[in-house]
């Protein structure tokens, strides 16, 4: 018996646990608050893809007069997946890894329409391992059987969604309200059934639905329809991503039948507050409308003499990102998750392969500007970074409780200086991780710092290119130039760390001719190898973006809707008059050959089935971006980091035409190279001191300006010598690296 389950329905990652209901249970451990949280999302696939649920499916009635050729053969190879699928899944399990060779021999799964894009994909295979192909090939397989479920078991079934259009943009709940008073689907009836087995474990007095995105959306209020009809003592709350930025203008009481609270923004104080609500001895010991007048509550929606209240009537303020605890991933079983490659690009798999624990550095976002996002909600408006110390004793708590060493850092935007601290702590603790995270293409990505970043396991960025036009921009208020994008992602490139791009079309006042050129910008990127992966998507306007909120400022007339349930995507003409989405196939195709290191040749025309006008993007724009900067400019304030520790210094005489000199030589042995370096032997004895002296494990990092001082001191001329070969040697080799 638990006090509260938490609850991520169906459907979101099939790789890794989405950390909401982690984070709050490592809240609530801080508080001694008893939780259990499940991820009905992996558990309902596991029961659906295994030889069991994929016979129920194929014993389902179809009319093969109306079935298409693909399903047809699938259905005509069904023997084969029920024979095959338990192998898979304990291969994408990682406990079967021997499997792979089966799978890659082209004879051992069934293949049906998934696998036509294998001949235009057969070079990728060369550039992947055993494993991965073998990944990638079984992912083919489930999304064959996929198919089959959309076309003959339920329309609304996705991977990672479940009946998605109802939650996007449904001003009305009026479809959701029918769907969920019409027969329960297949995918429904596993879901309940394991919610029931859960429940009778777990009983519990709050149930807490954690509904992140549109496609969690329908299973939470059909979990939350059965927990009412069969467990009508247990209160149920609702909170997450959708509600924070849909669900705040909700008038409609029938939600209310569902759900008796729904909280907005961070969830640690309200939930904390709906607890002792629930559990005050004043309650009776259920929460009355007698001891509701004297509860208080923080940004929380419920229904009060038959109209929905929101009140935010407690005086406490919301915890400090140092007080919340860290993640809690007990009860979920990391082991049962599945690893899936869905097409061959090895940043683009981060997202489906591989575990990864989830962290954050700093709560919101530092820049805070861009006009296409929800900058005056508090997830994005309140920034409050958490210190690298906190931040580490986290990963070192979470290796030790989950076994896994890799961690995905959410932020809207990680703070480079942060990310500095961090990766400085990591090496400081000899901890061996694998991260990544969310950044701002920002000039503070110096190439020093990407290689900072690389040395203490970051592995990729991702981050909003999102037009690649300096007008648009400009207009977005991102704070980037193209140029400096391509500046900063060549310095992640060369340090080796892959980089991923959103890339956005359709933004107000975007003419053909710029969305022409941003394509070009991005097909150089590619070709230059400094982009790994990326990904279009259309432009939505929200509802508590700058755009939204001022939509005459941006040439865009919203199309105005009465909200009684969902708000935030906002239909809107746009003055231009052009239709954008007839651009998406072509953008995504091209992304597509692109990702895969092919077809930079081909003309943009070749991409779309429409006239394009010609890029003016000169052919060489990015090349010339990267043109080598000025690196010999004092920056007196940057901080200075040796990275090498273990110095061999040797004295020797060196001498020429009947003079002698004394000469010191100093030698790194680095992880994949020797770096050895020849000083003016006084000059090089002063060097090895500082060396010893200002290791990366000394918090107090010495100034330029300070080394300045301290070699005046004893030489003459500090920027000769600290522009010359041999110091520019150890810079290029990451001995010293200036911050």
């Amino acid at each position: 018996m638990k006090d509260l389950l938490l609850i991520t329905p169906p459907f979101t990652q099939l790789n890794t646990p989405y950390p909401a209901t982690a984070y709050i249970k490592g809240f609530l451990n801080t508080k001694n608050i008893s939780s259990y949280q499940i991820d009905l999302g992996i558990e309902v696939i596991l029961e659906l893809f295994s030889k069991e649920g994929i016979q129920k499916i194929f014993a389902k009635e179809i009319d093969f007069k109306k079935t298409s050729q693909n399903s047809q053969r699938i259905f005509a190879l069904r023997d084969e997946y029920t024979k095959t699928i338990d192998q898979v899944i304990l291969f994408l399990q990682n406990r079967n890894p021997t499997l792979a060779r089966q799978i890659c021999s082209m004879n051992f799964l069934p293949e049906a329409s998934r696998f036509n894009q294998l001949d235009d994909m057969e070079f990728a295979f060369g550039n992947m391992g055993l494993q991965d192909k073998a990944k990638h090939l079984s992912t083919l397989y489930l999304e064959d059987l996929s198919d089959y479920i959309v076309e003959h078991v339920d329309s609304d079934f996705g991977f990672s969604r479940y009946a998605e259009r109802l939650g996007k943009s449904a001003n009305s709940f009026n479809e959701l309200y029918a769907k969920l008073n019409s027969d329960q689907t297949f995918i429904d009836d596993i879901t309940l059934k394991i919610l029931h087995e859960k429940l009778e474990l777990v009983q519990p007095k709050l149930i807490c639905f954690s509904v992140p995105f549109p496609g969690n959306l329908y299973s939470a209020f059909r979990s939350a329809k059965f927990i009412k009809e069969n467990y009508p003592h247990i209160k149920i709350a609702m909170g997450g991503g959708f509600p924070n930025t849909e669900l705040r203008e909700v008038k409609d009481k029938r939600v209310f039948e569902f759900f008796d609270f729904i909280t907005l923004d961070d969830g640690e104080l309200p939930l904390e507050l709906l607890y002792k609500n629930i559990t005050n001895p004043l309650a009776e010991p259920v929460y009355t409308e007698r001891s509701r007048s004297e509860a208080t509550f923080k940004r929380t929606f419920l229904l009060e003499n038959e109209e929905v209240v929101y009140k935010n009537n407690s005086t406490k303020h919301d915890y400090k990102q140092a007080q919340v605890g860290t993640p809690d991933y007990t009860d979920l079983h990391l082991d049962h998750y599945i690893s899936v490659i869905e097409i061959a690009n090895p940043m683009h798999s981060l997202w489906s392969d591989g575990r990864w624990n989830k962290l954050t550095m700093a709560h919101g976002c530092y820049w805070g500007k861009c006009t296409f996002c929800d900058i005056s909600l508090d997830y994005i408006k309140i920034y409050e970074p958490v210190s690298a110390k906190i931040l580490v004793d986290r990963m070192e708590e979470l290796i030790a409780t989950t076994g896994e060493t890799g961690f995905h850092f959410v932020d809207e935007a990680a703070p480079p200086a942060l990310m500095r601290e961090v990766a400085l702590e990591i090496l400081r603790r000899n901890l061996v991780v694998t991260w990544w995270t969310n950044i701002r293409f920002e000039k503070s990505f110096t190439k020093d710092l990407c290689f900072l970043l690389k040395l203490s396991g970051c592995v990729a960025v991702s981050g909003g290119l999102e037009v690649a036009s300096d007008r648009l921009l400009k207009l977005i208020d991102k704070g980037i130039s193209v140029e400096q994008v391509a500046r900063v992602t060549r310095n992640f490139t060369e340090a080796g760390v892959m980089i991923h791009a959103y890339l956005m079309y359709g933004y107000p006042t975007q003419t053909i001719q710029e969305t022409v050129d941003s394509l070009e910008m991005v097909r150089q990127l590619f070709e230059m190898g400094i982009l790994q992966s990326a990904f279009w998507h259309q432009f939505a306007m929200t509802a508590h973006s700058p755009v939204g909120l001022n939509p005459e400022e941006f040439g865009v007339t919203p199309i105005k809707q009465e909200i009684l349930f969902a708000n935030n995507d906002i239909d809107f003409t746009d003055k231009t008059g052009i239709d954008h989405s007839k651009f998406s196939f072509g953008l995504k195709k091209s992304l597509f050959n692109y990702m895969h290191g092919i077809n930079f040749e081909l003309p943009l025309q070749n991409w779309f089935n429409f006239k394009i006008p010609k890029t003016t993007i000169h052919p060489d724009y990015i090349h010339d971006s990267l043109l080598e900067e000025d690196n010999f400019t004092f920056k007196g304030n940057s901080k200075i980091i040796f990275l090498e520790k273990n110095v061999i210094a040797e004295n020797y005489i060196k001498t020429k035409k009947q003079n002698s000199w004394a000469y010191k030589r100093i030698t790194f042995h680095l992880k994949t190279n020797i770096v050895s370096v020849d000083f003016e032997q006084e000059k090089g004895e002063w060097l090895t001191k500082v060396l010893q002296e200002n290791t990366f494990e000394n918090p107090n990092r010495i100034t330029l300006q300070q080394l300045k001082t301290d070699f005046e001191n004893n030489f003459e001329d500090f920027e000769l010598f600290w522009f010359s070969k041999p110091m520019q040697q150890l810079k290029e080799n990451g001995v010293i690296l200036s911050l």
